[in-house]
């Protein structure tokens, strides 16, 4: 299974050893799942997770971010999003998921603001779901924790 997570689920998962994001971390670092990346979605996600705040809240130096973000990348399978692909979200920023979900045939964006990828949008998106990291979980469960 192939996904893409947005870059508050992987916040989420450094900043609590607990709940959803973290098992979610927890199952691509085990290959249970596949994370798409793209250039854009990685530098998204090394802007956001180097802020000083960000490594604040983490408890963790740019050194520990630096390490995920190279795990990440090294076990993160690739994807070109040459085109520009815009489905009119209302947070301008969260088009790159749906680039990269559509560039990689991925099943699953990963979100705790599902809203943003719903609420008047201009498309639908039957290739893929759009999931909060809870309910990813449980679904992942069901089918896998028999």
């Amino acid at each position: 299974m192939l996904v893409v997570l947005d870059t508050n689920v992987l916040f989420q998962s450094l900043y609590s050893a607990e709940g959803a994001s973290h098992f979610i971390l927890g199952l691509i670092r085990h290959q249970k799942i596949k994370l798409a990346l793209s250039l854009k979605v990685f530098a998204e996600y090394e802007e956001v997770l180097k802020r000083k705040k960000s490594l604040k809240d983490f408890g963790m130096g740019v050194e520990d971010v630096e390490h995920v973000l190279s795990f990440l990348a090294y076990i993160g399978r690739p994807f070109d999003t040459h085109f520009h692909f815009r489905p009119n979200l209302r947070d301008e920023s969260d088009n790159i998921f749906v680039e990269l979900a559509v560039a990689s045939g991925a099943q699953f964006v990963i979100t705790n603001n599902v809203r943003d990828f719903t609420h008047h949008s201009q498309l639908r998106f039957p290739d893929f779901l759009v999931a909060t990291p809870s309910s990813f979980v449980k679904g992942w469960r069901k089918r896998n924790e028999k």
